[in-house]
């Protein structure tokens, strides 16, 4: 079995570093750390439930519990390294769930046999023996990090196989064997642009995970391109969705362009800086054939705290969203590596706060996920800025998440919520971001990002905020009374923001494009039928607040800081 470490305590250089939004090479390596150490104490206690768990048809715990304990001691680095597996975090933190009736999946006996599977893959890596019947999902054993042995005319369902390791190489049997065919294999995985026969012939074969890789003068980072694993979504277990080989050769392409553009903004490890050689695996998300690109504001994206240095991605338009996207996600595994070492806030889980990136109220954790991440997007477009077929949208960018996130920090620190090290955390961020709002910014971009990010928050309000028409003791400025009746909402101008129009037409168009005169009568056109429609009456006050001609500063400050009270619009002010 791995060794158990001793209890971290994080230096508090590194914490500075990680409190900045960045964090080096040494500050990762802590983290890494201590997920291993998390990770041996989820497995450490799965195992001791494991005997609670009434008879199965499997190898005894105990007896696989020997054959991993076997490999970790003749190749502690590579059994590690398994140990480290994103997909094996989620299945740890999955059957603890399970054992606690909060999640749901196939047989308990047989996702509990997924040790089995473990330990085999552990033997294969270490060059050790092994010798265990393991739970088939029809007729296919997965092991973690490598790839899918299938055996060709099995049972559907859940069935049992024998997988024996010897010298680096498996054989899979069913059990009982009947007339179904054996697998050999030497288990690996392959390249993306690897053409592999033995993917699409008939009878039993191996499907190796196939891998994302990026080199450079001086090394090669290899991520794992995983559409296999059962554990790779964020809970319970999947199907495997096989990219087929164009849609998974685009995805290297796009990789290598957006590990080329992660590297151009230079080796120093600040905010929205990455390594790709840090990222472990990249799941695909929603196609597994090659078609045309989602326009750039569809983006699907997200990270689960129980699999460091992994993200779930569908594939986005361009190559600059893709480095965009590892940056964010990798900014949620930081985060979470910091919650498992220490608490960072006490949080009574309300959702009750404004996120700027969300249509719905967040809770505190919530809150500094989104902060802390977004900072690294800030950070990563601020990086942009001296590129120049990329300046304007970089501009953009990097004033409205600065912005937004300041406006985080601000609600976390006056929350009285935090921790010392929470505390330490977020004045790390506050820092990072009064820094860059000092930095000059074309003035262009600089006024539609401020009118995006005012327009999303004032749309949020009418959204989700009631009027303080009641009771107002019992609303504070954390605590704001919700419309009983909000519903999700489509957040449609963060990103059509970041292009000046140039020949304008929508009141939307016409607002980016700094004539907020011509956008406000338009916006009371709209109003005209629905004179509470969110979408246009967050539009209509936003354009109102700006005209130069309509309010006076301190006007158009409370007509923006408290929208929700602007309910109905009579027709005959619309257009004032």
């Amino acid at each position: 079995m791995p060794s158990p470490v001793p209890p971290l305590r994080m230096p508090d250089h590194l914490l500075t570093e990680l409190a900045h939004g960045g964090g080096s090479a040494q500050a990762l390596a802590f983290l890494e750390g201590g997920e291993r150490a998390r990770r041996l104490l989820l497995l450490r206690t799965l195992h001791a439930h494991l005997d609670s768990l009434p008879a199965t048809p499997l190898t005894p715990a105990a007896e696989v519990w020997r054959v991993f304990t076997a490999a970790a001691d003749k190749a502690p680095e590579a059994v590690d390294r398994l140990l480290l597996a994103p997909q094996v975090g989620n299945w740890l933190a999955h059957m603890l769930r399970r054992m606690h009736g909060t999640a749901h999946g196939p047989p308990l006996w047989a996702e509990a046999g997924r040790l089995g599977t473990l330990a085999v893959a552990a033997a294969l890596g270490a060059g050790t023996e092994a010798d265990v019947l393991v739970p088939l999902t029809d007729g296919a054993v997965h092991l973690p990090e490598l790839g899918t042995a299938q055996l060709a005319g099995a049972e559907p369902g859940v069935s049992i196989g024998r997988a024996t390791a010897r010298a680096g190489e498996l054989t899979l049997t069913a059990v009982p064997q009947a007339s179904i065919t054996p697998l050999t294999c030497r288990p690996a995985t392959v390249p993306v642009d690897t053409d592999d026969p033995d993917v699409v012939r008939q009878g039993p074969r191996w499907v190796p995970l196939r891998t994302l890789t990026h080199r450079t003068a001086t090394s090669v980072a290899t991520i794992t391109l995983d559409d296999l694993d059962p554990y790779r979504d964020l809970d319970e277990p999947i199907s495997p969705a096989r990219l087929d080989h164009d849609e998974a050769v685009a995805w290297q392409e796009m990789f290598d362009e957006a590990a080329d553009i992660l590297a151009a903004a230079g080796p120093e490890a600040g905010p929205g800086r990455l390594d790709p050689e840090v990222i472990r695996t990249v799941v695909p998300w929603g196609r597994t054939s090659l078609l045309p690109p989602p326009p750039p504001d569809v983006r699907v994206s997200a990270t689960s705290g129980d699999s460091y240095a992994a993200m779930l991605i569908a594939r986005p338009s361009s190559a600059l969203a893709l480095a965009e996207t590892l940056v964010h996600e990798f900014q949620h595994s930081k985060l979470a590596a910091l919650l498992h070492l220490f608490p960072l806030l006490d949080d009574d889980r309300e959702e009750r706060y404004y996120a700027p990136w969300r249509a719905d109220p967040r809770h505190l954790t919530g809150l500094l996920h989104g902060a802390y991440a977004f900072t690294g997007v800030a950070g990563f477009w601020r990086d942009r800025l001296r590129v120049p077929e990329d300046a304007e949208a970089a501009a953009y960018h990097f004033v409205l998440r600065r912005t937004q996130c300041r406006l985080v920090v601000r609600t976390l620190l006056a929350s009285e919520r935090l921790t010392a090290p929470g505390r330490a955390l977020v004045t790390g961020l506050a820092r990072t971001l009064d820094g860059w709002l000092r930095e000059p910014v074309d003035p262009a971009p600089l006024a539609r990002a401020r009118t995006a990010a005012w327009l999303h928050r004032t749309e949020w309000r009418l959204r989700n905020v009631a009027a303080e028409d009641t009771d107002r003791r019992t609303v504070t400025w954390d605590r704001p009374r919700l419309r009983p009746d909000r519903v999700s909402w489509p957040d449609v101008r963060t990103y059509a923001f970041a292009a000046r129009p140039t020949d304008p037409r929508t009141a939307d168009e016409y607002l980016a494009a700094g004539d907020p005169a011509a956008a406000l009568s338009l916006y009371a056109d709209a109003l005209a039928g629905d004179p509470a429609e969110p979408h246009a009456l967050a539009g209509w006050i936003v354009a109102r607040a700006l005209h130069p001609e309509a309010l006076g500063g301190s006007e158009a400050r409370r007509l923006l800081a408290r929208p929700e009270r602007v309910r109905v619009i009579p027709p005959e002010r619309q257009r004032t």
